[in-house]
C-alpha cells in the first residue's frame, strides 16, 4: 500500500484536447499555451526560431552587449481596476520580463490597438499611465504605432509593449539552470493581481479591497544580484515573474527545463487573508493565480540568506522567504506539502482559471 501511495509513483492521464479552433485556454499560460507553442509556432517558423528553454525574454549577443528582449500584448478587462490600468500594466510587464533574465531595461515601444468610439479622455488617462510608471521603472517609450478597429471588436483598447535591455557581463540567469539542493524564494504574498481584476470585472467583494501588485522588479532583482559573490548573481539560476498561471506555472516550467523536482512547502507561501477567501469562494487554487508584482528564484543554498536579507531591504521584498526546495526525485514535477501534513502533485493549468487579467 506504501507504495501505491508514493507520490513519485503518481501519473496522469493527458487530457484529451485536441482543438480545430482557438479557445480562450490558449492565451492562458497553462498546458494550451505551451502545446501552441511547441507544436504550431516553433514548428511553423523553423530554423528561423530561438528554439531554448521557455524564457520571459530572449537574450541575444549584439558584439560585445549582450541584450535581453521580449514583447507582450495587453487585453485586460476592466481597463481600469484596483492598483493599477492596463497602461502601467503594460510597462510593469514588459520590464519585468526583462529583469527576468537579469537586465536594465533600456526602452520599449508603444502599441496600441483603438476601437472606434473610445473615449479621448480614457485613452489619455491609459497614456498618462504607462508616462509614469516609465518614470518610475528608469525606461524610455522609444516608439510606437496605433490601429483603429471598427466598434466592437476591441473592448476598447488592446495595447503590445516590446521592450529591449541590457545584461551585465558575468550575468547568467537561464530556467534551465536549477540544480538539486537549490532554494525556491518567493518575493512577496500572491495572488492579488487576479483577484483584483475578479474583483471589479465580476463585481464581487471579499470583505476588504485587494489592489494589483503591478510595480517594476528592476531593482530587487539588481539587490539580489550585487548580493551575490562578484555582484554578478553567482548562485541565482533562475527567475520567473508568475503571471498568467501564476506561482504553480512558473516552478513547473523551471521543473521541466532543468530535468529537477522542486519540493513546495505551501504553509511558507504567503497568500493574503482576503485572496484566500476570494480563491475559497470561488473555488481556484491561489498558487495559479497571476501575479504582476513578484519574482520567484532558485538560489543555491550557500547564497540564499545573502539574497533574502537584500531582498527585504527592498520595498517590493519585504515579505521575500524561502519556499521549496529542489530535489534530484521526481523530475520534472512540483509536489506539494500542504498545511495538513497531505502532499499532492502541483501542475500547471490547463487554461486559464481567470481569463484576460494581462
Amino acid at each position: 500500500m506504501a507504495d501505491i501511495l508514493e507520490p513519485l509513483t503518481w501519473t496522469c492521464p493527458v487530457p484529451l484536447r485536441d482543438q480545430e479552433r482557438v479557445v480562450m485556454g490558449h492565451g492562458g499560460g497553462g498546458k494550451l499555451s505551451s502545446e501552441l507553442i511547441e507544436h504550431l509556432f516553433l514548428p511553423a517558423f523553423g530554423s528561423q526560431a530561438l528554439a531554448a528553454a521557455p524564457r520571459d525574454s530572449a537574450v541575444l549577443d549584439a558584439g560585445s552587449t549582450r541584450l535581453a528582449f521580449t514583447t507582450d500584448s495587453y487585453v485586460v478587462q476592466p481597463l481600469f481596476f484596483p492598483g493599477g490600468c492596463i497602461g502601467d500594466l503594460a510597462v510593469n510587464g514588459t520590464v519585468n520580463d526583462l529583469a527576468m533574465s537579469g537586465a536594465v531595461p533600456l526602452a520599449l515601444s508603444t502599441g496600441f490597438i483603438l476601437e472606434e468610439g473610445l473615449q479621448l479622455e480614457v485613452l489619455g488617462r491609459v497614456a498618462e499611465a504607462m508616462g509614469r510608471a516609465a518614470k518610475r521603472a528608469g525606461v524610455r517609450l522609444v516608439t510606437g504605432d496605433t490601429k483603429v478597429v471598427g466598434h466592437g471588436s476591441a473592448d476598447g483598447l488592446y495595447v503590445n509593449t516590446s521592450g529591449v535591455g541590457i545584461v551585465a557581463a558575468g550575468v547568467e540567469l537561464s530556467p534551465d539552470a536549477a540544480r538539486p539542493g537549490d532554494r525556491v524564494v518567493l518575493s512577496g504574498p500572491i495572488g492579488e493581481h487576479g483577484v483584483a481584476i475578479m474583483s471589479v470585472r465580476e463585481g464581487v467583494e471579499f470583505g476588504t479591497r485587494v489592489d494589483s501588485d503591478s510595480a517594476p522588479l528592476t531593482e530587487l532583482v539588481l539587490a539580489m544580484l550585487a548580493a551575490c559573490p562578484g555582484g554578478t548573481g553567482a548562485g541565482i539560476r533562475a527567475m520567473r515573474d508568475p503571471t498568467r498561471g501564476g506561482l504553480a506555472g512558473s516552478l513547473c516550467e523551471i521543473a521541466e527545463a532543468s530535468g529537477v523536482g522542486v519540493r513546495l512547502d505551501e504553509a511558507a507561501v504567503p497568500v493574503p487573508d482576503a485572496v484566500e477567501a476570494a480563491c475559497a469562494f470561488l473555488g481556484l487554487d491561489p498558487l495559479h493565480v497571476a501575479n504582476e508584482g513578484k519574482l520567484v528564484a532558485f538560489v543555491d543554498p550557500t547564497v540564499v540568506g545573502d539574497v533574502v536579507a537584500a531582498m527585504r531591504a527592498n520595498e517590493l521584498g519585504r515579505q521575500a522567504c524561502v519556499i521549496g526546495t529542489v530535489t534530484d526525485e521526481h523530475p520534472g514535477m512540483v509536489v506539494g506539502r500542504t498545511a495538513f501534513g497531505a502532499t499532492r502533485v502541483i501542475d500547471r493549468p490547463l487554461g486559464e482559471q481567470l481569463p484576460r487579467i494581462c
